[in-house]
């Protein structure tokens, strides 16, 4: 340590939110170039390095083959797929000195099936699962929490291309496998849910998420099913049609100052001859949406009123659009809707499209804007006085909602994104026309899988789930070193004990970080606290009479054992 490129921070970085960025900063393992952007100091590329190679270990052992595409990449096949546009502000983009256009890439689903078709032309070729473990690029719009969330961030992305579907689900499924032999060997606490694919496309496609409460996406499983899904992915069960024939008429009526739904409940219930609830009532949300290439459209969104819209939900339900809420000129600007009191036709009469959550069914009545000022719409019954445009995933999902099939009630928590696998299809091999010969002397259109997973994200992850009040815990399977010994005293026999004990552990086949500094054994023992390593051996007063003492990070426990043990005792942990 006395010649090791390190610092350690008694204080936590005024920047850091999260334990894990705190704590990688402070024990000198990554150090803030830019927001978003981190340099890998020894301890913290050590680790790095530890996870990539769990992630090629198994990846290799599904028959994966290693290669390494190009971070800078050409705009041309990112502009046949429409992510060019479909990327929007995340995309990095660049022009050469000739004014080409350019991109860091974020993902490399284009330049995989483009690399396939320029290399295989037969069926006897197939199936191939390529992999590359590389920096990608994306210009987040809010970089937070230290390495969880960065603009410039180390993945492994693997893609499959198989001739036919049971190939592709047989692949999808050896990542699935894969991916939890490699989340299992970090000792990462994780669970797996359904997802959407996003800009990526496809149809099956599943998150592998690992719990944290300072995680950024939310998921709900079920008890009694077993289901479960990130929120954006869930289908909310659709409750039967009511008959419309003797629901009473829609009425108009003056309810003055009532913009917001607990007002307009306040009013029915001290008007109306029954009992109303917020979920009486028709709550409706105006967005913009912008296709790819496309102009801003108006939007309305129809959602009971006793819940909120997700926008996380609502943004997945329209990728590859983008979304806002409309603004005061965006109102200004279309009279025809009045904000406070606004109903499904006022939404249509500003040319807009309204989509409703799926419970609003056919024979529901609600309490909702008449699109007038003051004014609202008693018993306006769906199917009969409004015809939505369709349904949208678009409200939160709440604890105690029903599980899709209706058997099972959900459960929410926080989870941080460490693996995605998707079911591409043929989304990129139709757009670069990726065949082979096939057996029968036809051309075959390849199926194409892909498959990521945050490799420097995951320090993060294990830091996060692997920490206390003193500091780091790293798991054995990724620590920097796999024995931390501190020299706790000046005497010669003492030093000249410690590097004897750390020559034969290192002839063990265990490496050896040694404190040899000129530092109290106070300002050591902090340290060693700090950065980690799942075993310290403490080398000291005991040494005389020949013992040393050794700590485990983890367990928190400490013993004096014989120093002729010691090295056994280590190498059986």
């Amino acid at each position: 340590m006395s010649t090791l490129f390190l610092r350690t921070l008694r204080e936590d970085p005024a920047d850091a939110e999260v334990p894990s960025h705190k704590l990688l900063v402070r024990a000198g393992y990554v150090r803030r170039v830019a927001p978003g952007v981190y340099s890998w100091l020894p301890l913290g590329l050590r680790v790095l390095r530890a996870v990539e190679n769990i992630v090629r270990e198994e990846m290799n052992a599904i028959g994966g083959q290693e290669i390494s595409l190009p971070a800078l990449l050409p705009r041309d096949p990112y502009e046949v797929t429409g992510r060019w546009n479909e990327y929007g502000d995340a995309l990095f983009r660049l022009q050469d000195r000739k004014g080409n256009d350019m991109l860091l890439g974020p993902t490399h689903e284009e330049l995989f099936a483009l690399l396939v078709r320029g290399e295989y032309s037969s069926y006897k070729d197939l199936p191939v699962t390529l992999y590359q473990i590389q920096t990608k690029y994306r210009d987040e719009e809010r970089p937070r929490a230290g390495i969880l969330r960065g603009r410039e961030f180390v993945m492994k992305d693997s893609y499959s291309f198989d001739l036919d579907q049971d190939g592709a689900a047989a692949s999808y499924q050896a990542h699935r496998g894969a991916y939890q032999a490699i989340f299992d060997r970090l000792g990462v606490k994780y669970v797996i849910v359904k997802a959407t694919s996003g800009a990526m496309g496809g149809s099956a496609s599943e998150e592998f998420l690992a719990d944290s409460e300072v995680g950024e996406d939310t998921y709900v499983r079920s008890i009694e099913t077993g289901y479960a899904a990130n929120v954006e992915a869930v289908i909310t069960p659709v409750p039967d049609a009511i008959a419309i024939e003797g629901q009473p008429a829609a009425q108009v009526y003056e309810t003055g100052s009532t913009p917001t739904i607990a007002t307009l409940v306040d009013w029915a219930n001290a008007t109306l001859d029954r009992t109303v609830t917020s979920a009486d009532t028709l709550k409706n949300i105006l967005v913009k949406v912008r296709a790819p290439g496309k102009d801003w459209q108006i939007m309305g969104i129809g959602i009971p009123g006793d819940r909120d819209v997700d926008m996380k939900r609502l943004e997945a339900s329209l990728e590859p659009a983008e979304v806002a809420l409309l603004d005061d000129a965006d109102f200004a600007k279309t009279p025809e809707l009045v904000r406070g009191y606004i109903g499904p036709a006022g939404v249509k009469n500003a040319g807009g499209t309204y989509l409703v959550d799926p419970r609003v069914v056919s024979g529901t009545r609600w309490i909702t804007g008449a699109d007038e000022q003051g004014k609202h719409v008693v018993d306006l019954v769906a199917g009969r006085d409004f015809e939505p445009d369709g349904t949208i995933e678009a409200a939160e999902v709440r604890d105690g909602d029903l599980t899709p099939d209706g058997t099972g009630t959900l459960l929410s928590a926080k989870g941080i994104e460490i693996g995605h696998i998707f079911q591409l299809g043929t989304k990129y091999t139709d757009a670069f026309e990726v065949d082979v010969l096939g057996e029968t002397g036809k051309p075959v259109r390849l199926i194409q899988g892909s498959y990521g997973v945050g490799v420097s994200r995951l320090v993060a992850v294990i830091a996060e789930q692997c920490h206390d009040d003193k500091g780091l815990r790293w798991p054995k399977s990724v620590t920097p070193y796999d024995v931390h010994l501190v020299i706790a005293g000046k005497d010669a026999a003492v030093v000249e004990g410690a590097e004897k004990l750390a020559a034969d552990l290192d002839a063990a086949g265990l490496s050896v970080l040694i404190d040899d500094r000129k530092a109290s054994p106070g300002v050591k023992f902090k340290d060693a606290e700090l950065l980690g390593m799942p075993a310290v051996v403490v080398v000291g007063r005991g040494f005389a009479g020949g013992t040393v003492e050794i700590r485990d990070r983890f367990a928190g426990t400490a013993e004096e054992v014989p120093v002729a043990e010691a090295v056994a005792i280590l190498s059986a942990r």
